[in-house]
């Protein structure tokens, strides 16, 4: 299958669904387009709860590391990591609760969208963690969103060790996930059940409830631009170079 957004609206519920070729991982065309998305649900009267899913076997692998690698000047490199900014920042304002649907690894950026939904549900086998650090950068856009819901301590310790995973009950213990299930089927049972009651619930009630679970967040437009810049400047590095290269090369050997 080729990348590809899209929005299904199924009895007042907006199914936000993604996929890439690579595992899930997010150019900055695939990142566009999710906040275009999101925005979009999120002003649509016929709709009263989003649900975030990707198709394929993971989750979602972080950023595109082939975008990564073309990266040539720090306007670019802010340009790519806004993207990451502008999704988070898309799902914080958007004012209609925002359920994920997790499974399989779930990586750096990936990580972020699961603490950015506004409740995020997993099935067993979902592994976590946070790989800036090993690649020469470090979690700086998605590091709010998952502060803001993990805890500090929680979030240091996955970007700190950013080459070992974190299992999906470490996951659900920290708060990343509501809830974790044994299979797929009991997982999407339980996303059906969610969604049908806050399609039944008040708008203006949920609304005012997001409003108050994002409260301290006004400045992320700034912040996470910020963060942005940061990234894409330490992308640049002779270090981050070398191990893009070197994870493109693993991933080719075990691709071949």
């Amino acid at each position: 299958m080729e990348a590809f957004v899209k929005t299904d609206v199924v009895d007042h519920v907006a199914h936000i669904s993604f996929f890439t070729p690579q595992s899930n991982s997010l150019p900055k065309k695939t990142l566009v387009d999710l906040a275009h998305h999101i925005t979009e649900a999120g002003a649509n009267p016929k709709v009263n709860v989003l649900l975030l899913k990707s198709e394929g076997k993971v989750f979602c692998s972080g950023a595109s590391f082939d975008e990564l690698a073309a990266i040539e000047n720090e306007t670019q490199g802010h340009e790519f990591f806004s993207g990451f900014a502008k999704v988070i920042n898309a799902m914080r304002k958007c004012p209609k609760f925002i359920v994920a649907r997790v499974h399989g690894k779930c990586v750096g950026g990936g990580v972020g969208l699961a603490a950015a939904a506004d409740y995020a549900i997993a099935v067993e086998g979902v592994d976590i963690k946070l790989s800036e650090l090993a690649v020469g950068i470090g979690p700086f856009v998605v590091g709010p969103a998952v502060e803001r819901k993990l805890g500090l301590s929680a979030f240091s310790q996955l970007a700190i060790d950013a080459t070992l995973w974190r299992n999906g009950d470490w996951a659900r213990r920290k708060g990343l996930f509501a809830e974790l299930h044994p299979t797929v089927e009991s997982m999407d049972a339980s996303i059906e059940r969610l969604t049908s009651t806050l399609v039944a619930s008040h708008p203006k009630a949920m609304h005012e409830m997001k409003k108050m679970f994002w409260q301290g967040t006004d400045d992320w437009d700034k912040l996470l631009d910020e963060r942005a810049a940061i990234s894409g400047r330490l992308i640049l590095s002779d270090y981050a170079r070398q191990a893009i290269q070197r994870f493109k090369a693993a991933t080719a050997k075990v691709n071949s």
